[in-house]
């Protein structure tokens, strides 16, 4: 499938999901708000983690291998397989430990024991969660674009309707429950969608567990659990520190404009992981690489220019209407955060292109040390510019974040480094 169709296609999911997300954000801000979108923020990063734990942190393997075998390769049920019983055990022992220390986690993320009952929840549905996201990284690696996409709208339609109700009837609690339990019914969705899929089927996840294709996906989980572990504990620790000096309130606005940021970015991450991936992972010659490359950066760096300048100019308005009255004071933060996210955006290209080489030990590097130089510039700029110095780290740190990943990139796009180096 094209670059100009997966676009489409994503735009088409994207556009549903941002709608979705809008509202739901909308409800909080009315019925909780704030105090309460903090706190949501707050879970969402408690559940990043634990759900790359219990994934085994393997499906940026996963869609690697699938587009790379192809589907009638004879290594497609052995990895299906290896791949499930990984994140099976994972989700198991994962769970279990959401469960034991619901009190605890409750206590530190909520700040009260009161909502230990949606972590119990989470731990003994976090499995279904789980195997929804496997599937959903294969039909990446496979191509299947349209399947992906449908699913996906049903997702977003779903979350918008049951959520929504659960936080006009039920406040906090309601928006809780619905994060731990909205994918699960998915799930259910997922398989009947799957029952006559050619690939996706029961036989091929019930061979053996393979000791090397293990190891391949290892390699994978290592980057994979390092950089969703490093990105949501950094923010949470900025979202302490803001609650610390600033107030619950103030946590409140910044987990606002990080949301605006990140569905301002969703459409374009989302074609960067469903096309840009697998079609850099299968793609050997290195002229075809640089034009992939480049034909993605002119596209969406002239797209994303026009989006951010729309959101800048018109973030008064896009407060009230996304959240409320009460938002207003954020609005000083667009600048600083769009900026940033800008060149977030640039940067990522080259990110993805170490991922899909599999250059792991760059991965993992690069994305521990820019959520720990987020960290350190939020702490640096937050006592003398106040909020604003929380974005303002933003910009800093993915100014420096494109400059590095373009360095660490080019022996790869130049030919000096080879593709089957692994772990470089």
């Amino acid at each position: 499938m094209t670059l100009v169709k997966t676009s489409i296609l994503s735009f088409i999911a994207t556009a549903i999901k941002m709608i979705a997300g809008l509202v739901i954000n909308k409800a909080v801000a009315v019925y909780i708000g704030p105090a309460g979108l903090a706190l949501v923020g707050q879970f969402q990063n408690f559940s990043q983690l634990v759900m790359t734990a219990a994934q085994g942190a393997i499906n940026t393997g996963v869609t690697k291998y699938t587009a790379e075998y192809g589907k009638d390769c004879e290594r497609i049920p052995i990895l299906f397989s290896t791949a499930s019983k990984i994140s099976l055990v994972s989700s198991v022992i994962v769970g279990a430990g959401i469960v034991l220390f619901s009190s605890y986690a409750s206590q530190y993320f909520l700040k009260s024991e009161d909502y230990n009952y949606v972590f119990v929840i989470f731990g003994f549905t976090i499995v279904l969660f789980v195997i929804n996201n496997l599937l959903l990284s294969i039909l990446n690696g496979l191509k299947e674009i349209r399947t992906w996409v449908i699913i996906n709208i049903i997702q977003s339609i779903y979350s918008l309707i049951f959520t929504t109700l659960l936080i006009v009837f039920l406040g906090l609690d309601g928006a809780l429950i619905a994060l731990v339990t909205n994918q699960s019914v998915i799930f259910l969705i997922v398989l009947w969608m799957l029952r006559k899929h050619q690939v996706i089927k029961l036989k091929n996840f019930k061979t053996v567990f393979d000791k090397p294709e293990a190891m391949k996906l290892s390699s994978f989980a290592l980057m994979t659990m390092i950089t969703l572990i490093s990105v949501p504990m950094s923010l949470i620790i900025v979202r302490n520190l803001i609650t610390e000096t600033s107030g619950l309130e103030e946590a409140g606005f910044w987990q606002a404009i990080w949301y605006i940021s990140s569905m301002s970015l969703l459409m374009f991450m989302t074609v960067i992981k469903i096309y840009f991936l697998p079609k850099l992972s299968e793609t050997e010659n290195k002229k075809e690489l640089k034009l992939e490359i480049s034909k993605g950066l002119a596209l969406f760096l002239i797209v994303a220019l026009l989006t951010f300048s729309v959101l800048y100019f018109l973030r008064e308005f896009i407060v009230i209407l996304l959240f409320s009255k009460e938002f207003l004071p954020m609005v000083d933060l667009f600048f600083w955060q769009l900026l940033g996210d800008f060149f977030k955006l640039a940067g990522t290209f080259f990110g993805i292109l170490l991922a899909a080489k599999a250059k792991n030990i760059r991965v993992i590097v690069t994305n521990v040390l820019f959520s720990l130089l987020f960290v350190f510039f939020v702490y640096l700029y937050i006592e003398k510019m106040g909020l604003e110095g929380v974005v303002f780290s933003h910009f800093i740190n993915n100014i420096i974040y494109l400059i590095f990943v373009v360095v660490i990139s080019l022996d790869i796009l130049n030919g000096k480094s080879s593709d089957n180096n692994t772990n470089v």
